[in-house]
């Protein structure tokens, strides 16, 4: 226990699924938590509804039931201007921030041809540019206090591989490696280390292609092949947290530019 006492841990895309369990985990170690997620409708082209208001609330007095502190903010992070409203809410509330997890991310399906333009905007405008627009709202802030930290991007395994079919959801996820390994490079001089975690398919997160799985991989074999983990089905959200909590944790002080697969084998398959 306390793996991250004392520290102070902003995540995204957290009232339901992986951000959840990503601020549950890192609070059972002692850290205080922000949470935000965007809490209403944002796309036509998504098959599925977004986490409500209540269910970020929700998060939050789970969090508080460890005995830690937890701010929850309703913010979108395609807007620069709402995570950096974030941001001060993280610091007017805790006076410093240590750990940021770029967590939110969204999905649909469709072979790439035929995607529409809203589809892979939001898409990629969610994973992708919400990542970025996560990391530059607290960095700033982040340098001034001089102290280090660490950010974790959550990308995927099909931030490795090339999965169908989704290809905007691939291409968002590789572009959050790069990110992370930029910025990995240019934080070096101030301590803050960045770090991807690419799950494989995870039980429970309400995300979803909108399409049942079985029907998907029916219909597409290379699905079907991408699906085959070799350990498991898939993975537990808190399987993912651990992997979290790992790279944001002291343990993990010489740690960067790492892309931590949580994949059940899935990337390592002959």
């Amino acid at each position: 226990m306390g793996r991250v006492e004392n520290k102070v841990a902003l995540i995204t895309g957290a009232a339901r699924g992986q951000g959840r369990s990503h601020a549950v985990r890192l609070a059972e170690e002692g850290a205080d938590i922000v949470i935000t997620d965007v809490c209403r409708d944002i796309s036509d082209a998504l098959p599925y509804s977004l986490a409500a208001k209540e269910q970020l609330e929700e998060t939050a007095e789970l969090v508080r039931a460890t005995g830690r502190r937890c701010v929850a903010v309703q913010a979108d992070v395609r807007s620069i201007t709402e995570m950096r409203a974030a941001v001060d809410a993280t610091y007017e509330e805790f006076g410093r921030l240590d750990t940021v997890v770029a967590n939110a991310g969204v999905m649909s399906s469709g072979s790439a041809w035929e995607l529409t333009d809203e589809a892979w905007d939001v898409v990629v405008d969610v994973c992708l540019k919400g990542a970025w627009n996560t990391a530059r709202a607290a960095l700033p802030r982040m340098i001034e206090a001089g102290a280090g930290g660490s950010i974790v991007m959550i990308s995927s395994a099909a931030g490795i591989r090339g999965h169908v079919p989704y290809a905007h959801y691939v291409a968002a996820k590789h572009g959050v490696v790069g990110l992370m390994k930029a910025l990995s490079n240019e934080l070096g001089t101030h301590r803050i280390r960045v770090n991807t975690v690419h799950p494989t398919g995870v039980s429970d997160t309400g995300i979803t292609v909108g399409v049942p799985i079985e029907e998907l991989a029916e219909r597409e074999p290379m699905f079907a092949l991408a699906a085959m983990n070799t350990h498991a089905p898939y993975v537990e959200p808190r399987d993912v947290s651990n992997a979290v909590l790992f790279l944001a944790s002291d343990e993990a002080r010489y740690v960067t530019g790492l892309q931590f697969t949580v994949d059940a084998g899935s990337t390592n398959k002959p």
